[in-house]
């Protein structure tokens, strides 16, 4: 049997314990899951995400483990496997992430980059009024005095 080696992550209280299930088929439910992940160690809570709109699921879920030695049993064994049908993606899964930031995801709140905002939005005005002047004629004539004097 082959080992999987996976980056660690973490979306529950131990990012160890918890893990991502991908391309779970529309059938399958919390209890199907926590059946399928049971005989890799005791399990502290499964979760399928549901869309809002449909009211089924998204096909992934979560499983957490109460101990991280199990958590990596099931992705040795569920990684690559095939429950209903379809082939599953198990990794350790990666904390919850917010909308917003530089990347357009974020792990503070939005008002953390408020600074950095209000000094590019005055270095953008500064700039706009370089330009301003620059087309009335006054900071040309003293660039070329200052390259004349070099």
């Amino acid at each position: 049997m082959e080992t999987t080696l996976v980056a660690v992550g973490g979306k529950g209280s131990n990012p160890k314990t918890t893990l991502y299930v991908g391309g779970l088929e529309e059938n399958v439910n919390d209890s199907t899951l926590h059946a399928a992940f049971i005989p890799f160690g005791d399990i502290k809570d499964v979760n399928i995400p549901l869309d809002h709109a449909s009211g089924k699921h998204r096909g992934f879920g979560f499983v957490e483990y109460e101990d991280k030695e199990d958590a990596a049993a099931a992705i040795d064994n569920m990684h690559n496997a095939e429950l209903f049908g379809r082939v599953l993606k198990v990794n350790y899964a990666q904390p919850m992430k917010i909308k917003g930031g530089d990347k357009g995801w974020s792990h503070q709140p939005v008002w953390a980059d408020a600074d950095k905002y209000i000094e590019e939005l005055e270095a953008e005005q500064e700039l706009e009024n370089l330009e301003k002047l620059q087309k009335a004629g006054k900071p040309a004539e003293e660039s070329n005095a200052v390259q004349a004097a070099a």
